[in-house]
């Protein structure tokens, strides 16, 4: 259940950075163009509107969608590798071979993600959850915030931990999968979600010429 709730959540997430970012950088670009229009009255109420914040809020957006994506990646076995020489080995050493590659993953998503979380805590996390908690920050520092949006950036840079440790997870999941079922996850690229072979056959067959019809 627990697992089920953290897969629907990476895609949440995923689509809702993706479709925002996006959605975000059409309305800067038309307002960027629509203040060029000598609309009486339209231009004034645009130029009046302040779009500075769209470019940076669309990068942090972007980013994180990477970061998320790349742990929904090691799920759904959907990242570029190169295994032609790891198909060539004999059984027991390619299963060797998948175990040391799971391993170096987990291995090196799970430094990125305490190294990023050590940067984190003291680029000003530190400082805001003892602040809430009623601490003594006086020998703390705040941190620096984002240039256009004025965010803390312990926020901002939080996804690289928070993504590392979930595609560690991610390997964590898979090599036990590995383990009991000896495959990996593999994405069919001809497979479309939401349609199933047997059901749909009839959106796609081919009409058949009527019987009995005139010769």
């Amino acid at each position: 259940m627990l697992n089920k709730l953290l897969d629907h959540f990476e895609e949440w997430m995923i689509t809702f950075l993706m479709g925002g970012a996006t959605f975000i950088i059409f309305l800067s670009v038309a307002h960027r163009y629509g203040t060029g229009l000598p609309i009486p009255g339209v231009q004034d109420y645009l130029l009046s509107l302040h779009f500075e914040w769209a470019q940076e809020l669309a990068i942090i957006m972007f980013v994180w969608m990477a970061k998320f994506g790349a742990a929904y990646g090691v799920r759904m076995g959907v990242h570029v590798g190169v295994d032609v020489l790891v198909s060539r080995l004999p059984s027991e050493w390619r299963n060797r071979a998948t175990y040391v590659a799971l391993a170096c993953g987990m291995l090196f998503t799970g430094i990125i993600g305490t190294l990023g979380l050590t940067f984190v805590w003291e680029n000003g996390m530190h400082y805001a959850i003892f602040n809430k908690l009623g601490l003594d920050v006086s020998a703390l520092t705040e941190g620096p915030t984002t240039p256009d949006l004025e965010w803390p950036t312990w926020f901002v840079y939080s996804v690289v931990p928070m993504g590392s440790y979930l595609m560690c997870l991610r390997f964590i999941q898979v090599t036990i999968a590995f383990w009991r079922t000896g495959e990996m996850p593999h994405q069919d690229e001809s497979q479309v979600d939401g349609l199933d072979d047997d059901e749909d056959d009839d959106m796609f067959a081919v009409a058949q010429p009527a019987q009995g019809g005139a010769k």
